[in-house]
């Protein structure tokens, strides 16, 4: 028997383990992972349409509320600088957590009213927004795991 090909197929073997059944912690992982990666680019897209229209209607929103309309230029954090760390994984619970902070000032401001509304199909009117608000509040308890910049014992993930 050649020596050679037993070392590269022992070798070869954790990682044909791994690949074939997983651990709890590498699926775990990558569940927050995925997780993260999903709201993150979701409430991202909203950032990025929010650069080219502007915060005219939250700066007016905020106008309405007696608050100043320079808070509008918040929404740059909450929906550009947050979701960017989150999707890297970096001040992973921090930036989950300004998401959170920015989807409850967006239900406070603009959708209190449909707050115990239903579609005609019976589900929540609020059904995309609260997706990014429990969805990012699940990501403030679960931390960015190892798949991330911070890393499994960075301070914030």
């Amino acid at each position: 028997m050649n020596t050679q090909a037993v070392a590269a197929d022992s070798a070869r073997a954790p990682i044909a383990s791994s690949l074939a059944s997983p651990s709890p912690a590498t699926l775990d992982d990558s569940g927050k992972l995925l997780l993260r990666v999903a709201i993150g680019v979701l409430v991202l897209l909203h950032g990025i349409f929010k650069i080219s229209a502007g915060v005219g209607f939250v700066s007016a929103m905020l106008a309405k509320a007696g608050l100043p309309g320079g808070l509008a230029y918040l929404v740059y954090v909450g929906e550009i600088v947050a979701p960017v760390l989150m999707i890297a994984g970096f001040w992973t619970r921090a930036a989950a957590g300004v998401v959170v902070i920015n989807m409850l000032a967006a239900f406070g401001l603009v959708h209190m009213a449909d707050l115990f509304a239903l579609t005609k199909q019976g589900g929540w009117a609020l059904e995309l927004q609260g997706l990014y608000l429990f969805g990012a509040l699940a990501v403030v308890l679960l931390g960015a795991g190892r798949f991330s910049l911070g890393g499994l014992r960075g301070r914030w993930n």
